[in-house]
């Protein structure tokens, strides 16, 4: 699944031509796009093969009948919302046609031992749209993440039987394509001059150490309600760290408004960011540059307190790699050529400043 224009028929359609190149005979169902429109983003693509068979379909009765016909070996359905079942008296898209043909797809499948892959459309609220029932019939549910205006995708498992769903894919959008993303990390932040609202961190996404660039803008405000904003991080945690720190350090945070972004597009998921998060907020209100030498990780209580996150080794480890010196964490631990400042409580970062 995957919001509108995000690549996900560029990707289904990049791996169904790869397939077929290892002699695996694929059929790419298309209820979407023309056999032509295909064929020529195949083209761009480099995925034509003889083994790659294009299908315009939209009858689940003629789509069945063809996949009987021809011994496929992996079947790529774009999109489940447009396929209709003339035993079912309601509109494709439906969540009665989805169901029917879901459960129809998943009988060939288990029948014939095909993988199928279906991609689906998604509501406002990010799930896959129709049924719930559509999520606990398949095996696997992957999102496709990201902004259409940016190079920048994720593949993320939400669900799968088979294996783990802790890990991640990223991708670049390229005129030829999605392509596996090279130096991911320089993606997310920049090392070029110190300024004030600005300091980086570690996330874990998946098994994957990503250093991330978070941006603070507090600025006085007129009015009796401050804003609050936070672009690719929860705005309640938002928050619930700004109401610490005008308790724990005495900011008068209630007449600014505050705005965080995570540079890069990417959404924080984990705590780990909450002491950067704090840095970037206090460097802001009092226009003090941080190092881009630094990074800071650690999780942040109500009581106050800094707390230690998991694979702080794989973290410092990254960050070494990206020619970082000093580290700002919860718990010291040994790591080659980076410093380590213990920090346990939120009012010592004052110190910092």
């Amino acid at each position: 699944g995957g919001s509108p224009g995000i690549g996900k028929s560029t990707l289904s359609l990049k791996i169904a031509g790869n397939l077929a190149v290892m002699a695996k005979k694929v059929l790419y169902v298309s209820g979407e796009e023309s056999v032509g429109q295909i064929k020529l983003r195949a083209n761009r693509l480099g995925a034509n093969s003889d083994n790659l068979y294009l299908l315009s379909e939209i009858n689940l009765a003629s789509i069945s009948e063809e996949i009987s016909k021809t011994n496929y070996e992996f079947i790529v359905i774009d999109s489940i919302q447009t396929l209709y079942s003339e035993d079912t008296p309601s509109a494709p898209g439906s969540v009665t046609q989805v169901r029917t043909i879901t459960f129809e797809l998943m009988r060939i499948a288990k029948s014939l031992d095909i993988p199928i892959f279906i991609i689906g459309h998604i509501t406002k609220d990010g799930s896959i749209a129709g049924p719930r029932v559509l999520e606990h019939m398949v095996d696997t549910v992957l999102y496709f993440e990201g902004e259409s205006n940016k190079e920048l995708r994720m593949l993320r498992g939400f669900k799968n039987r088979f294996g783990s769903t802790s890990e991640i894919g990223i991708f670049q959008m390229t005129q030829y394509g999605l392509e596996s993303a090279k130096n991911i990390n320089y993606k997310f932040f920049s090392n070029t001059k110190q300024q004030s609202g600005s300091c980086l961190t570690v996330t874990i996404e998946g098994s994957r150490a990503l250093m991330l660039e978070v941006q603070a803008l507090v600025s006085q405000t007129q009015y009796p309600n401050p804003k609050r904003s936070a672009t690719g991080f929860d705005t309640s945690r938002l928050n619930m760290l700004l109401a610490l720190l005008e308790k724990k350090l005495d900011l008068p945070l209630n007449n600014y408004d505050v705005f965080i972004n995570i540079s890069g597009g990417i959404k924080v998921k984990e705590s780990s960011c909450d002491l950067a998060i704090i840095t970037a907020i206090i460097s802001s209100l009092n226009e003090r540059p941080i190092s881009k030498k630094s990074i800071f990780i650690g999780e942040v209580s109500l009581t106050g307190e800094i707390k230690d996150v998991h694979s702080m080794e794989a973290r410092l480890k990254e960050a070494s790699s990206l020619g970082i010196k000093k580290a700002i964490i919860a718990k010291k631990i040994k790591i080659k050529n980076i410093q380590i400042f213990e920090v346990d409580e939120v009012s010592r970062m004052l110190e910092l400043f």
